[in-house]
Protein backbone atom coordinates (compact mmCIF):
# COMPACT_ATOMS: atom_id res chain seq x y z
CA UNK A 1 0.00 0.00 0.00
CA UNK A 2 1.04 3.71 -0.95
CA UNK A 3 1.66 6.21 1.71
CA UNK A 4 1.42 9.84 1.34
CA UNK A 5 1.40 12.90 3.49
CA UNK A 6 -0.90 14.84 0.85
CA UNK A 7 -3.22 13.23 -1.40
CA UNK A 8 -4.74 15.52 -3.98
CA UNK A 9 -7.52 14.26 -6.08
CA UNK A 10 -7.69 16.07 -9.14
CA UNK A 11 -4.64 16.64 -12.09
CA UNK A 12 -6.09 19.83 -13.58
CA UNK A 13 -4.41 22.87 -13.16
CA UNK A 14 -5.64 22.84 -9.33
CA UNK A 15 -4.15 19.98 -8.38
CA UNK A 16 -1.30 20.56 -10.15
CA UNK A 17 0.05 23.72 -9.36
CA UNK A 18 -1.06 22.77 -5.42
CA UNK A 19 1.66 19.81 -5.99
CA UNK A 20 4.59 21.93 -7.33
CA UNK A 21 3.74 24.22 -3.94
CA UNK A 22 3.86 21.13 -1.78
CA UNK A 23 6.16 18.89 -3.24
CA UNK A 24 9.70 18.73 -1.15
CA UNK A 25 7.71 20.42 1.58
CA UNK A 26 5.67 17.45 2.57
CA UNK A 27 5.10 13.66 1.05
CA UNK A 28 2.93 14.12 -2.18
CA UNK A 29 0.48 12.01 -4.16
CA UNK A 30 -1.55 13.51 -6.93
CA UNK A 31 -3.93 11.17 -8.38
CA UNK A 32 -6.29 11.45 -11.45
CA UNK A 33 -9.51 9.50 -12.70
CA UNK A 34 -8.60 10.10 -16.07
CA UNK A 35 -5.74 8.68 -18.28
CA UNK A 36 -4.21 12.13 -18.47
CA UNK A 37 -3.96 15.27 -16.25
CA UNK A 38 -6.42 18.35 -17.11
CA UNK A 39 -8.31 16.59 -19.98
CA UNK A 40 -12.24 18.07 -18.95
CA UNK A 41 -11.52 21.49 -17.84
CA UNK A 42 -7.99 22.60 -17.82
CA UNK A 43 -6.99 20.98 -21.61
CA UNK A 44 -9.89 22.89 -22.92
CA UNK A 45 -9.50 26.58 -21.90
CA UNK A 46 -9.14 29.36 -24.02
CA UNK A 47 -7.70 31.20 -20.57
CA UNK A 48 -5.98 34.91 -20.68
CA UNK A 49 -5.02 36.55 -17.97
CA UNK A 50 -7.29 39.87 -18.03
CA UNK A 51 -6.74 42.05 -14.75
CA UNK A 52 -10.68 43.43 -15.34
CA UNK A 53 -12.05 39.91 -14.71
CA UNK A 54 -13.39 39.68 -10.76
CA UNK A 55 -13.81 43.06 -10.57
CA UNK A 56 -14.13 43.98 -6.51
CA UNK A 57 -13.39 40.42 -5.69
CA UNK A 58 -11.01 38.14 -3.48
CA UNK A 59 -10.74 36.68 -6.72
CA UNK A 60 -9.56 39.33 -8.84
CA UNK A 61 -7.52 39.85 -5.60
CA UNK A 62 -5.64 36.34 -6.80
CA UNK A 63 -5.80 36.64 -10.13
CA UNK A 64 -3.27 40.40 -9.47
CA UNK A 65 -1.23 38.50 -6.86
CA UNK A 66 -0.54 35.74 -9.46
CA UNK A 67 1.01 38.23 -12.53
CA UNK A 68 4.39 38.17 -11.12
CA UNK A 69 4.96 34.54 -10.78
CA UNK A 70 3.19 34.45 -14.57
CA UNK A 71 6.11 37.05 -15.35
CA UNK A 72 8.49 34.95 -13.93
CA UNK A 73 7.75 32.02 -15.97
CA UNK A 74 6.60 30.36 -12.32
CA UNK A 75 7.37 27.36 -11.91
CA UNK A 76 9.81 26.29 -14.55
CA UNK A 77 11.61 29.57 -15.05
CA UNK A 78 12.86 28.91 -18.86
CA UNK A 79 8.92 28.53 -20.63
CA UNK A 80 7.45 32.26 -20.91
CA UNK A 81 3.72 31.39 -19.91
CA UNK A 82 2.18 35.25 -21.06
CA UNK A 83 1.92 36.34 -24.78
CA UNK A 84 0.20 40.30 -24.63
CA UNK A 85 -2.28 40.62 -26.48
CA UNK A 86 -4.82 43.31 -24.87
CA UNK A 87 -8.41 43.53 -24.74
CA UNK A 88 -11.04 45.96 -26.38
CA UNK A 89 -14.25 45.86 -24.26
CA UNK A 90 -16.81 47.25 -27.04
CA UNK A 91 -19.51 50.05 -25.56
CA UNK A 92 -22.90 50.90 -27.88
CA UNK A 93 -23.91 53.24 -25.25
CA UNK A 94 -22.47 56.80 -23.66
CA UNK A 95 -20.46 56.04 -20.34
CA UNK A 96 -20.47 52.60 -20.19
CA UNK A 97 -17.93 51.21 -18.00
CA UNK A 98 -16.25 48.26 -16.76
CA UNK A 99 -17.39 48.01 -12.96
CA UNK A 100 -14.78 49.14 -9.73
CA UNK A 101 -11.57 48.61 -12.09
CA UNK A 102 -9.33 51.60 -11.48
CA UNK A 103 -8.35 53.77 -14.87
CA UNK A 104 -4.81 54.38 -13.93
CA UNK A 105 -1.39 52.61 -12.98
CA UNK A 106 -0.15 49.12 -14.70
CA UNK A 107 -3.64 47.85 -15.33
CA UNK A 108 -5.65 51.13 -16.61
CA UNK A 109 -7.83 51.14 -19.19
CA UNK A 110 -7.95 53.46 -22.33
CA UNK A 111 -11.25 54.78 -23.76
CA UNK A 112 -11.44 54.59 -27.90
CA UNK A 113 -13.81 56.83 -29.52
CA UNK A 114 -15.22 55.13 -32.77
CA UNK A 115 -12.28 56.78 -35.09
CA UNK A 116 -9.82 55.52 -32.94
CA UNK A 117 -11.79 52.06 -32.81
CA UNK A 118 -11.57 51.87 -36.37
CA UNK A 119 -8.34 52.52 -36.74
CA UNK A 120 -7.29 49.34 -34.24
CA UNK A 121 -9.70 46.92 -35.38
CA UNK A 122 -11.46 48.08 -39.09
CA UNK A 123 -14.27 46.06 -39.72
CA UNK A 124 -16.55 46.24 -36.63
CA UNK A 125 -20.65 47.10 -37.14
CA UNK A 126 -22.06 50.42 -36.79
CA UNK A 127 -23.29 49.73 -32.69
CA UNK A 128 -20.18 50.17 -31.37
CA UNK A 129 -19.33 53.99 -30.41
CA UNK A 130 -16.11 52.98 -28.88
CA UNK A 131 -14.48 50.60 -27.11
CA UNK A 132 -12.21 50.37 -23.37
CA UNK A 133 -8.91 49.30 -24.62
CA UNK A 134 -7.15 47.29 -21.74
CA UNK A 135 -3.40 46.91 -22.55
CA UNK A 136 -2.40 44.60 -19.95
CA UNK A 137 -4.79 41.40 -20.99
CA UNK A 138 -2.56 38.33 -22.25
CA UNK A 139 -2.83 34.81 -23.75
CA UNK A 140 -1.63 31.97 -21.20
CA UNK A 141 0.06 29.36 -22.12
CA UNK A 142 -1.98 26.42 -20.97
CA UNK A 143 -1.05 23.54 -21.40
CA UNK A 144 2.93 24.59 -21.24
CA UNK A 145 1.82 26.46 -17.41
CA UNK A 146 0.17 23.01 -16.84
CA UNK A 147 2.76 20.85 -17.50
CA UNK A 148 5.44 22.87 -15.83
CA UNK A 149 3.63 22.30 -12.66
CA UNK A 150 3.60 18.50 -13.17
CA UNK A 151 7.05 18.57 -14.27
CA UNK A 152 8.31 20.50 -11.12
CA UNK A 153 5.84 18.47 -9.07
CA UNK A 154 7.71 15.37 -9.87
CA UNK A 155 11.09 16.67 -10.15
CA UNK A 156 10.74 17.60 -5.94
CA UNK A 157 9.24 14.23 -5.40
CA UNK A 158 5.68 14.03 -5.96
CA UNK A 159 4.37 10.91 -7.04
CA UNK A 160 1.88 11.68 -10.03
CA UNK A 161 -0.89 8.49 -10.90
CA UNK A 162 -3.04 8.53 -13.29
CA UNK A 163 -6.40 6.17 -13.91
CA UNK A 164 -6.65 6.50 -10.87
CA UNK A 165 -10.54 7.40 -9.57
CA UNK A 166 -11.16 7.81 -5.59
CA UNK A 167 -13.75 4.95 -4.99
CA UNK A 168 -14.06 5.39 -1.14
CA UNK A 169 -12.36 6.85 1.34
CA UNK A 170 -12.43 6.01 5.25
CA UNK A 171 -10.85 7.73 8.29
CA UNK A 172 -8.19 5.54 9.72
CA UNK A 173 -6.62 7.45 13.22
CA UNK A 174 -5.27 11.00 12.14
CA UNK A 175 -5.31 10.05 8.33
CA UNK A 176 -7.10 8.13 6.01
CA UNK A 177 -7.65 4.93 4.15
CA UNK A 178 -8.15 5.66 0.39
CA UNK A 179 -9.01 2.88 -2.43
CA UNK A 180 -8.56 3.87 -5.68
CA UNK A 181 -9.07 2.01 -8.72
CA UNK A 182 -5.22 1.81 -9.22
CA UNK A 183 -4.71 0.77 -5.47
CA UNK A 184 -4.94 1.27 -2.03
CA UNK A 185 -3.29 4.45 -0.50
CA UNK A 186 -2.80 6.04 3.01
CA UNK A 187 -2.88 9.82 3.29
CA UNK A 188 -2.72 12.18 5.96
CA UNK A 189 -5.02 14.96 4.43
CA UNK A 190 -7.01 14.61 1.32
CA UNK A 191 -6.92 17.59 -0.96
CA UNK A 192 -10.72 17.68 -3.26
CA UNK A 193 -9.07 19.32 -6.10
CA UNK A 194 -11.71 17.77 -8.25
CA UNK A 195 -13.26 20.04 -10.07
CA UNK A 196 -16.64 19.35 -11.94
CA UNK A 197 -16.50 15.95 -9.49
CA UNK A 198 -15.87 17.79 -6.40
CA UNK A 199 -18.86 17.16 -4.54
CA UNK A 200 -18.96 13.35 -5.48
CA UNK A 201 -15.69 12.80 -4.01
CA UNK A 202 -16.41 14.69 -0.97
CA UNK A 203 -19.52 12.05 -1.01
CA UNK A 204 -16.97 9.02 -1.22
CA UNK A 205 -14.76 10.48 1.31
CA UNK A 206 -18.32 11.20 3.84
CA UNK A 207 -17.52 14.94 3.76
CA UNK A 208 -20.62 16.83 3.01
CA UNK A 209 -21.10 18.87 -0.12
CA UNK A 210 -20.24 22.25 -0.70
CA UNK A 211 -22.63 22.86 -3.51
CA UNK A 212 -20.98 22.70 -6.85
CA UNK A 213 -22.43 23.20 -10.10
CA UNK A 214 -20.71 22.63 -13.34
CA UNK A 215 -21.46 24.66 -16.59
CA UNK A 216 -20.62 24.43 -19.91
CA UNK A 217 -18.88 26.95 -21.98
CA UNK A 218 -18.30 26.51 -25.93
CA UNK A 219 -15.42 27.68 -28.24
CA UNK A 220 -15.70 27.83 -31.90
CA UNK A 221 -12.91 28.21 -34.34
CA UNK A 222 -14.06 29.52 -37.14
CA UNK A 223 -11.97 30.52 -40.35
CA UNK A 224 -12.87 34.11 -41.93
CA UNK A 225 -12.53 36.60 -45.19
CA UNK A 226 -9.90 38.77 -43.70
CA UNK A 227 -6.44 39.15 -43.83
CA UNK A 228 -4.58 37.56 -41.08
CA UNK A 229 -6.16 37.27 -38.35
CA UNK A 230 -3.14 36.83 -35.13
CA UNK A 231 -3.35 40.77 -34.50
CA UNK A 232 -7.01 40.88 -33.96
CA UNK A 233 -6.76 41.63 -29.79
CA UNK A 234 -9.47 39.80 -27.26
CA UNK A 235 -12.70 41.76 -28.31
CA UNK A 236 -15.53 41.47 -25.64
CA UNK A 237 -19.07 43.48 -24.98
CA UNK A 238 -18.31 44.21 -21.62
CA UNK A 239 -18.37 40.17 -20.80
CA UNK A 240 -22.29 40.24 -21.79
CA UNK A 241 -23.17 38.10 -24.81
CA UNK A 242 -19.12 37.01 -26.46
CA UNK A 243 -15.69 37.45 -26.53
CA UNK A 244 -13.46 36.30 -30.15
CA UNK A 245 -9.55 36.42 -30.06
CA UNK A 246 -7.52 35.81 -33.27
CA UNK A 247 -5.90 32.15 -33.46
CA UNK A 248 -4.37 31.81 -36.70
CA UNK A 249 -3.51 33.73 -40.20
CA UNK A 250 -7.51 32.98 -40.88
CA UNK A 251 -9.17 32.04 -37.89
CA UNK A 252 -10.66 32.93 -34.69
CA UNK A 253 -11.96 31.41 -31.56
CA UNK A 254 -15.54 32.57 -30.83
CA UNK A 255 -17.03 31.93 -27.39
CA UNK A 256 -21.04 32.89 -26.91
CA UNK A 257 -20.18 32.93 -23.29
CA UNK A 258 -23.06 30.31 -22.08
CA UNK A 259 -22.64 29.15 -18.97
CA UNK A 260 -25.30 25.97 -19.40
CA UNK A 261 -25.72 24.24 -15.93
CA UNK A 262 -24.77 20.59 -16.34
CA UNK A 263 -23.73 17.10 -14.90
CA UNK A 264 -19.96 16.45 -14.27
CA UNK A 265 -19.57 15.04 -17.69
CA UNK A 266 -16.84 14.74 -20.93
CA UNK A 267 -18.57 18.08 -22.70
CA UNK A 268 -19.11 18.49 -25.89
CA UNK A 269 -20.39 21.65 -27.78
CA UNK A 270 -23.89 21.96 -28.24
CA UNK A 271 -25.25 22.73 -32.45
CA UNK A 272 -27.36 25.56 -30.81
CA UNK A 273 -24.46 27.29 -28.58
CA UNK A 274 -22.22 26.85 -31.89
CA UNK A 275 -25.19 29.00 -34.09
CA UNK A 276 -25.25 31.85 -31.28
CA UNK A 277 -21.71 31.90 -31.40
CA UNK A 278 -21.82 32.49 -35.40
CA UNK A 279 -24.97 34.87 -34.93
CA UNK A 280 -22.80 36.94 -31.71
CA UNK A 281 -19.81 37.33 -34.04
CA UNK A 282 -21.93 37.94 -37.11
CA UNK A 283 -23.39 41.02 -35.78
CA UNK A 284 -20.65 42.30 -34.24
CA UNK A 285 -18.57 42.28 -37.45
CA UNK A 286 -18.68 42.41 -41.52
CA UNK A 287 -16.00 39.64 -41.55
CA UNK A 288 -17.44 37.10 -43.41
CA UNK A 289 -17.63 33.54 -41.95
CA UNK A 290 -16.23 30.98 -44.44
CA UNK A 291 -15.97 27.79 -42.15
CA UNK A 292 -16.56 26.33 -39.00
CA UNK A 293 -13.02 24.50 -38.17
CA UNK A 294 -12.95 22.90 -34.90
CA UNK A 295 -15.65 23.34 -31.91
CA UNK A 296 -15.61 21.88 -28.43
CA UNK A 297 -16.89 22.54 -24.96
CA UNK A 298 -15.24 22.22 -21.47
CA UNK A 299 -16.53 23.04 -17.82
CA UNK A 300 -16.22 25.86 -15.37
CA UNK A 301 -17.22 24.91 -12.13
CA UNK A 302 -18.98 27.50 -9.56
CA UNK A 303 -20.14 27.30 -5.99
CA UNK A 304 -23.68 28.77 -5.23
CA UNK A 305 -22.33 32.72 -4.96
CA UNK A 306 -19.83 32.16 -7.34
CA UNK A 307 -17.03 32.13 -4.61
CA UNK A 308 -13.73 30.24 -4.62
CA UNK A 309 -13.24 27.50 -1.84
CA UNK A 310 -9.76 26.63 -0.28
CA UNK A 311 -9.89 25.64 3.24
CA UNK A 312 -10.06 22.54 5.74
CA UNK A 313 -13.74 21.27 5.92
CA UNK A 314 -15.66 23.08 8.97
CA UNK A 315 -16.21 19.05 9.76
CA UNK A 316 -13.77 16.91 8.61
CA UNK A 317 -10.30 18.47 9.63
CA UNK A 318 -8.07 16.35 7.25
CA UNK A 319 -9.90 16.97 3.86
CA UNK A 320 -9.18 20.27 1.93
CA UNK A 321 -11.53 21.70 -0.50
CA UNK A 322 -9.43 23.29 -3.37
CA UNK A 323 -13.10 23.94 -5.37
CA UNK A 324 -15.52 26.36 -7.22
CA UNK A 325 -12.42 28.14 -9.75
CA UNK A 326 -15.28 29.22 -12.36
CA UNK A 327 -14.22 30.67 -15.36
CA UNK A 328 -10.38 32.09 -13.34
CA UNK A 329 -8.61 28.72 -12.49
CA UNK A 330 -5.84 29.38 -14.29
CA UNK A 331 -5.19 32.66 -14.43
CA UNK A 332 -5.23 32.49 -10.36
CA UNK A 333 -3.77 29.23 -9.87
CA UNK A 334 0.11 30.30 -8.84
CA UNK A 335 -1.29 32.39 -6.24
CA UNK A 336 -4.52 30.24 -4.97
CA UNK A 337 -2.17 27.53 -5.21
CA UNK A 338 0.79 29.22 -2.74
CA UNK A 339 -2.42 30.51 -0.76
CA UNK A 340 -3.77 26.46 -0.33
CA UNK A 341 -0.23 25.21 0.25
CA UNK A 342 0.22 27.91 3.22
CA UNK A 343 -2.89 26.89 4.99
CA UNK A 344 -2.48 23.30 4.63
CA UNK A 345 0.96 23.56 5.86
CA UNK A 346 -0.73 25.71 8.84
CA UNK A 347 2.13 29.03 7.59
CA UNK A 348 1.58 32.76 7.87
CA UNK A 349 -0.09 33.40 4.26
CA UNK A 350 2.92 36.30 3.92
CA UNK A 351 3.12 39.05 1.80
CA UNK A 352 3.50 37.78 -1.33
CA UNK A 353 -0.42 37.23 -0.67
CA UNK A 354 -0.55 40.53 0.68
CA UNK A 355 -4.96 41.68 1.27
CA UNK A 356 -6.23 38.06 1.51
CA UNK A 357 -7.03 36.06 4.40
CA UNK A 358 -8.04 32.95 4.78
CA UNK A 359 -11.74 33.86 5.70
CA UNK A 360 -11.91 34.98 2.37
CA UNK A 361 -12.44 31.43 0.70
CA UNK A 362 -13.54 29.69 3.85
CA UNK A 363 -15.61 26.81 2.74
CA UNK A 364 -19.21 26.34 3.62
CA UNK A 365 -18.91 30.14 5.18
Amino acid sequence: MAITDILIVGGGIAGASLAARLAGERKVTLIEAEDLCGRHSTGRSAAFWQASLGAGTPERTLSLLSKPFFDANWPWGDVPLLRRRGTLHLIHEEGQRLRDIESSGEFALDYLDRAALDAKLPGLRDQWIGAWWEPSCADIEVAAFHAACLAAARRKGAAIRTDHQLRTATRQGDGWRVETSGGDIEAGIIVDAAGAWGDEVAARCGVGAIGLTPKRRTVVQLRIGRGDCRDIPMVTDLHESFYFKGEGERSVWVCPLDETPVEPCDAAPEELDVAIAIDRFEKAVRWPVEAVERKWAGLRTFTADKRMRFGFDPDEPGFFWCVGQGGMGIQTAPAASLLSARLILGQPLGDELAGLSANDFAPKA
